[in-house]
């Protein structure tokens, strides 16, 4: 093929759909190659060119797509958990499909091949097919990954905003619990060992590894308030611990009422027996007992107040024991949305709910929103806006 005119760069094919590129960039001369038909090397020729007069242009780098996901995994400023939830999603659904190519030749088309054999594959975690919020979650990884590329220089543009997103359907909606129905779950739960788990995460709508991580420092009987100061956070590198939760929205003091007010009392006195050896039942003066101040309200079973509890044996339990009430469905996780339905259907301003729920109110609006589109609300809006209509009847 021949040549372009000088200063204009030139185009020479090397192979099937392999075009070599030759331009230059305030005087100095760059090559490249790029597959696809020569009518997209001539454009990826002309965005180069375009570039280098604006200022924008990006040198080409031998760099592969796996050494900078490695590079920018090293980097990250994030939480121990959501580093490592990252680096299984590049690792895991992307290095062995995008890896070997150079990150400067990296194509949306290439990125829709990748989530094209991701749409078959078996998880080695699961043994079952990668779902499609996996997948939509690797989209925004990579994504986040690629932009960081952008901004340090590495590419000149995101290849992926011209890659759509995997699809997520529609999640069936969680039907909050109504009064009978938890009523029922509560009273089923009686004389369990999650039995005041479980009537804490439904009075105060907190998440379980928040529970878990709570503390009878966090309990002021007398201001019925419960302080959420910390999470569980379990990691490859450091196992389970302590730490603030995520936002700062989750650092949160929430009011309880006073019949979980009082099953917490009667829980404390049972662990100050237990801290002093006392037998239940006995009759003991427990004034002069003291619990550690690291003492958990929920604390691993065998008489160890401070070791915490493996949360996902409370999650079996929980499934465990609700499936035999008649709530084979049932999620633990379901408790804190039917609380936060159950307190916007009382007519509870959203700003309130989100922020005892520890969420944004954007947020809040976007899970809830199915308990907040009621017939009140429907007609609340229509009140609203007639009365700012400039028209009238």
């Amino acid at each position: 093929m021949s040549k372009r005119p000088y200063g204009e760069g030139s185009i020479d094919q090397r192979g099937k759909d392999l075009w070599r590129l030759r331009y230059r960039v305030n005087g100095k001369q760059f090559t490249d190659y790029v597959h696809g038909t020569v009518t997209e090397a001539r454009r990826e020729l002309r965005r180069r060119l375009k570039a280098g007069d604006d200022g924008a242009h990006v040198a080409p780098d031998k760099i592969t797509v796996a050494k900078w996901i490695e590079e920018w995994l090293a980097g990250l400023q994030v939480g121990a958990r959501t580093a490592e939830r990252y680096a299984q999603l590049m690792r895991i659904h992307v290095i062995p499909h995008l890896g070997e190519f150079r990150l400067q030749r990296l194509t949306a088309n290439d990125v829709k091949a990748c989530y094209k054999k991701l749409t078959g594959k078996i998880s080695p975690r699961t043994r079952r097919h990668i779902s499609p919020r996996t997948r939509h979650h690797v989209h925004v990884v990579l994504g986040t990954c690629l932009r960081e590329a952008v901004r340090t220089e590495l590419l000149s543009r995101n290849p992926l905003d011209n890659a759509r997103a995997p699809t997520v359907p529609d999640e069936e909606e969680v039907e909050a619990l109504g009064s009978d129905k938890l009523a029922r779950l509560l009273a089923g739960f009686e004389g369990h060992p999650l039995y005041v788990f479980v009537a804490t995460a439904i009075a105060t709508g907190a998440r379980r590894n928040e529970l878990v991580a709570l503390r009878w420092a966090d309990v002021d009987f007398e201001q019925r308030t419960v302080r959420i100061a910390r999470t569980v956070e379990a990691t490859k590198a450091h196992g389970k611990r302590l730490k603030p939760p995520k936002t700062r929205r989750g650092t949160r003091t929430i009011t309880i009422d006073a019949g979980l007010v009082a099953l917490l009392r009667t829980e404390r006195e049972r662990h100050l027996r237990v801290m002093a050896g006392i037998p239940d039942g006995a009759e003991a003066d427990l004034s002069l007992v003291r619990l550690p101040d690291e003492a958990l309200l929920f604390p691993a079973p065998g008489g160890d107040l401070c070791r915490l509890r493996d949360d996902h044996a409370i999650t079996r339990g929980f499934v465990r024991r609700a499936t035999a009430l008649g709530f084979p469905r049932l999620r633990l996780h379901d408790l804190r949305h039917t609380h936060g339905s159950r307190l916007i259907k009382a007519g509870l301003p959203i700003t309130a709910v989100a922020a005892r729920l520890g969420h944004s109110p954007a947020v809040l609006l976007s899970i809830y929103a199915h308990d907040i589109k009621d017939a009140e609300g429907v007609r609340l809006a229509a009140d609203i806006v007639a009365s700012l209509a400039v028209l009238k009847p």
